[in-house]
């Protein structure tokens, strides 16, 4: 069972707002703990995926994020930048649009089949 990609969007967007909103002490070593979950999700799933597949790689477990984001920044709060790291890597998503994940169209014989979220396909 995958896990619900408006469920994951909805959770990393406050990551982001968490991260964002944090007292400015904190941001330089949030930002730092940030990029360096950001790059080591590029190296767990490489440079082409779906939001799909990212919320099941969520799904899967996050806890080498914490792992990393406190070895950058002892002390920070890790599930906040984990989400974060995730809101962000989503917009590098072959199907993300603006939030959510876009609707793929695929052409079929006769005609054109929708394909994502909603399109029952």
């Amino acid at each position: 069972m995958s896990y619900p990609v408006e469920n994951a969007l909805f959770q990393w967007r406050e990551g982001e707002r968490r991260v964002r909103e944090a007292a400015e002490s904190e941001r330089a070593d949030l930002d730092r703990a940030l990029f360096e979950v950001v790059d080591e999700l590029r190296r767990r799933l490489g440079s082409t995926f779906t939001v799909e597949e990212l919320a099941s790689f969520y799904a899967s477990g996050v806890d080498w994020a914490y792992e990393v984001a406190q070895r950058r920044a002892p002390g920070v709060e890790s599930a906040w930048v984990a989400d974060a790291a995730f809101a962000q890597y989503a917009r590098e998503a072959s199907n993300y649009a603006g939030g959510r994940a876009r609707e793929q169209t695929r052409r079929e014989e006769g005609g054109v089949r929708r394909t994502g979220p909603g399109s029952g396909g």
